[in-house]
């Protein structure tokens, strides 16, 4: 491990693992590069670049790394996407290549590396999904393919493989994707859209419904951003917000805000200097309520920063990187329950083939939940630390009853009479409270 003093005061960062080190490492894992927390407080994900068939990878918080599945090609190539946990305790995700049609697959994963392919493409049926799917709340897994003859898709598959095409996008809808849907408190899905032929719009915001109901809502300008390549996240305050890479004040790529009425506001503009550029993997809405991401180039090494936005707009710089520890970050970053931030970096480190990390902000341990709505006497998992001594589980103040599976790992049943609001977990330690609000519906 290399420990690296930040910008801030009591902020560290840390490389866990530095890729490319290994026969069967994931090399250079770039965007989205989605990374999850598994049932027992594992960090899991999956990278990997053409011509490098790539890997889903765990590792510890404290930083012990293994190859859980070696792609081979024949089974899916570039699993670019990273990973999702499902409710069922799998993880789910894509590779953009290879497999019996060659042009990419879905995959689901147990938690020992077993590996069972859920759809493979031709070419003819989408491909290339960059993106690993999302789970939503009804059950089925929701998301996107770059596109291969034809333009990118939005899809919906079940647990067990169980295919269907939503929608193909049309020259004027941004045509590709990169990034993972999200879905929104309306139950309907968000996502962002990139046009990297240049012959049609810069990218677009779109909305779309389980029945595959299609609506671009925003078609960025140049001076809110160009090329959202980020993706979306829906804030605690309802507004969805992302990154753009391109375009802006500076034209370094913006941070941008989408409000339920569709209005696009730009929350910061890059500069490309030292406050960074090009930010290209999504954005986290952490336990303090403010955003966190990456820049891919700019900062003072000119290998990309890590940074703080504020709600309101202010910026701050808390890591710069650099070639010997990790550069060029291109993958999402995510909190775990512990409080600290995980991500990835497409180059620099040991190899020169990017570095797997964490930064402590500071940030309190807390609980997370899913799925993320809920009706009485629905089951919730919840997932956090340290839950071996809990006493009580609450759901926005009302007593829930639980069962405790892992020191990481609560069932619990929503009571009658819950409201929304946040989850909190009681142990003989303390009180741990959700990141985020738990709906509750009627």
């Amino acid at each position: 491990m290399v420990a690296v003093a930040t910008t801030a005061c009591a902020q560290t960062y840390v490389v866990m693992h530095n890729f490319g080190t290994t026969s069967t490492d994931p090399q250079a894992p770039g965007e989205p590069g989605v990374i999850c927390q598994s049932r027992g407080g594992y960090l899991f994900s999956a990278g990997g670049t053409q011509g490098n068939p790539g890997a889903a990878f765990r590792l510890t918080t404290d930083g012990h790394y293994k190859v859980m599945h070696a792609f081979s090609g024949s089974d899916g190539q570039m699993p670019a996407g990273g990973l999702t946990l499902g409710r069922d305790g799998w993880f789910y995700g894509s590779t953009v290549s290879g497999g019996p049609g060659t042009w990419g697959t879905l995959y689901k994963m147990r938690s020992n590396g077993q590996v069972t392919r859920l759809h493979y493409y031709s070419g003819g049926n989408g491909g290339n999904p960059w993106a690993a799917p999302i789970q939503s709340v009804a059950g089925d897994f929701y998301g996107v393919t770059h596109g291969s003859f034809n333009f990118g898709q939005i899809y919906k598959v079940s647990q067990s493989g169980q295919y269907t095409q939503l929608h193909s996008m049309t020259l004027f809808q941004g045509i590709y994707q990169v990034a993972p849907l999200v879905q929104g408190t309306d139950f309907a899905f968000y996502g962002a859209a990139i046009d990297s032929s240049g012959t049609a719009s810069p990218g677009d915001l779109y909305r779309i419904t389980s029945t595959g109901a299609f609506e671009v809502l925003y078609t960025f300008d140049g001076t809110h951003g160009n090329h959202p390549a980020g993706g979306l996240i829906q804030a605690a305050d309802g507004n969805f917000y992302g990154v753009a890479s391109e375009g802006g004040s500076f034209g370094a790529g913006t941070v941008f805000q989408m409000t339920p009425d569709h209005t696009v506001n730009v929350l910061y503009s890059f500069s490309g200097g030292a406050d960074g550029g090009g930010p290209v993997g999504g954005m986290v809405e952490a336990s303090d309520g403010n955003f966190y991401g990456t820049t891919s180039s700019g900062g003072a090494n000119g290998a990309g920063v890590l940074f703080r936005l504020t709600p309101s707009g202010s910026y701050t710089v808390l890591h710069d990187f650099a070639a010997a520890t990790g550069s060029g970050p291109r993958s999402s970053l995510m909190q775990h329950t512990n409080g600290h931030l995980y991500g990835m970096t497409s180059s620099g480190g040991s190899a020169n083939l990017g570095v797997f990390f964490s930064f402590d902000a500071g940030l309190p341990p807390f609980v997370t939940y899913l799925p993320t709505y809920g009706r009485a006497g629905g089951v919730v998992q919840i997932l956090g630390q340290g839950f071996t001594d809990t006493t009580q589980v609450l759901f926005n103040g009302t007593p829930a009853s639980f069962k405790l599976v892992y020191p990481t790992f609560i069932k619990a049943t929503i009571p009658d009479g819950a409201t929304t609001g946040p989850i909190t977990v009681s142990t003989t330690n303390g009180t741990l409270t959700s990141n985020k609000i738990f709906i509750v519906h009627p």
